[in-house]
């Protein structure tokens, strides 16, 4: 199945979720996520979820890593196609910006390679860690600017894909956590 298919199939996928489902699925994601090595690090980047295209709720895995005190960046989309990776602080403001995504409205900047963790947006993955977003790229070259040792972690409602494509410019997972299981690439 070719990445346009793929996504076709994982919005229908989403889709067929209700507001119960969502909410069930992505407290079980956060749980699982509490189980793994992670927690030592300082930099997390996490997105704000586009509520329309059912996304992981994030919020919960947000209030852990605020009730563990980590610094927490939010993407803001520039217009070059490169991320913005904003801290995330009490009284950041957030206005829904272009394609439905919640960003920052300002805050301070925290370049790339800070990040030591990320939770990565994606439609649909596979068993090798290869993964398929909405197609501008953004992910890609934000993960390509971090170091070797951050860490990558895919957030998915769905088990893996068997074997997806990859481009050169492509950037594998390390991890993925569903609501049943931690996968790991």
């Amino acid at each position: 199945m070719n990445k346009t298919a793929l996504r076709n199939k994982y919005i229908a996928l989403r889709k067929g979720l209700n507001e119960n489902e969502i909410e069930d699925k992505s407290l079980a994601i956060a749980n699982q996520a509490l189980k793994m090595s992670i927690w030592d690090k300082s930099f997390y980047h996490i997105f704000l979820s586009i509520q329309e295209k059912k996304e992981i709720n994030t919020e919960y895995l947000l209030h852990i890593l605020h009730g563990k005190d980590k610094n927490v960046c939010v993407p803001v989309m520039k217009e070059d196609g490169h991320l913005e990776h904003i801290l995330l602080q009490d009284n950041t403001q957030i206005k829904i910006a272009n394609f439905g995504v919640p960003e920052p409205v300002d805050g301070i900047a925290i370049p790339a390679n800070k990040m030591q963790v990320v939770f990565v947006p994606l439609m649909a993955y596979d068993s090798k860690g290869n993964r398929i977003g909405y197609g501008k790229g953004f992910y890609d070259k934000f993960l390509a600017q971090t170091t070797n040792n951050t860490l990558f972690i895919g957030l998915s409602f769905f088990a893996p894909e068997e074997s997806i494509s990859a481009d050169p410019h492509d950037m594998p997972l390390h991890y993925c956590i569903t609501p049943e299981k931690i996968y790991t690439f």
